[in-house]
């Protein structure tokens, strides 16, 4: 499902933008089969893109590709579904699209990538959309001249969903990032159904969320869309 991105490519995204991180499942029997259920609870209650990521380590690819293979099946015609930083399970998959971090694949490679394998399956097709992680405005500005059809900024508020997470950059930093750039801006990192509305009015086109969809997701999304609009 790539009708998000227009003819003259410019890309109108969802405002919830829903990822699906494989840690919060992998305590389960099936964390495959307890992801798509996830999934399908995401979609019913509206949602229309969704990421699959999985910064497990050891990395398990094999496994990430069953997963992956498994969201596109069901996504297929009713949301975008977007790989977190592996452009070849995106290949693989007929996923919509890669979202990509600052140490990942360049955005520039990834495009020369997608477009070889169009030309390779000789289809007269969508391209694939490319996202592009950015922690600070000097990132931003740098990425707004890259060729990726929608750049995030974060973490906007404190957040658990990663490691080593980098500096907030608050609500300051979303609209400065606006400032600078017309590219479709996705905001990430801790943001809630609390939250999000004042995200959004600070510029963000969309917000990314992780846990506030976890503990029920159906409710959550339904909220959320109530709020964004």
């Amino acid at each position: 499902m790539r009708d998000g991105l227009e003819n003259n490519h410019a890309l109108v995204l969802p405002p919830l933008y829903a990822i699906i991180d494989f840690s919060n499942f992998a305590a389960e029997p099936d964390p495959i089969s307890a992801i798509v259920q996830f999934a399908e609870r995401l979609m019913e209650a509206g949602a229309k893109l969704i990421q699959l990521r999985d910064k497990s380590e050891p990395a398990e690819p094999r496994r990430l590709l069953s997963c992956a293979r498994e969201l596109r099946r069901i996504t297929l015609d009713r949301a975008m579904l977007i790989i977190n930083d592996r452009i070849d399970l995106c290949l693989a998959t007929d996923a919509d699209g890669v979202h990509l971090g600052q140490e990942d694949l360049s955005p520039a490679a990834a495009r020369r990538i997608f477009d070889q394998a169009i030309f390779d399956r000789n289809k007269n097709e969508q391209r694939q959309i490319i996202g592009f992680s950015t922690h600070n405005l000097d990132q931003l500005r740098e990425a707004d001249s890259l060729p990726v059809d929608y750049i995030a900024i974060g973490p906007v508020f404190a957040t658990a969903n990663k490691r080593k997470p980098d500096p907030v950059v608050g609500l300051a930093g979303v609209r400065e990032a606006r400032e600078l750039t017309r590219k479709p801006l996705v905001a990430i990192g801790g943001i809630t159904r609390q939250s999000c509305a004042s995200v959004i009015e600070a510029g963000a086109d969309a917000v990314a969320v992780i846990s506030d969809l976890v503990r029920d997701p159906g409710k959550s999304v339904e909220e959320f869309l109530s709020i964004l609009g």
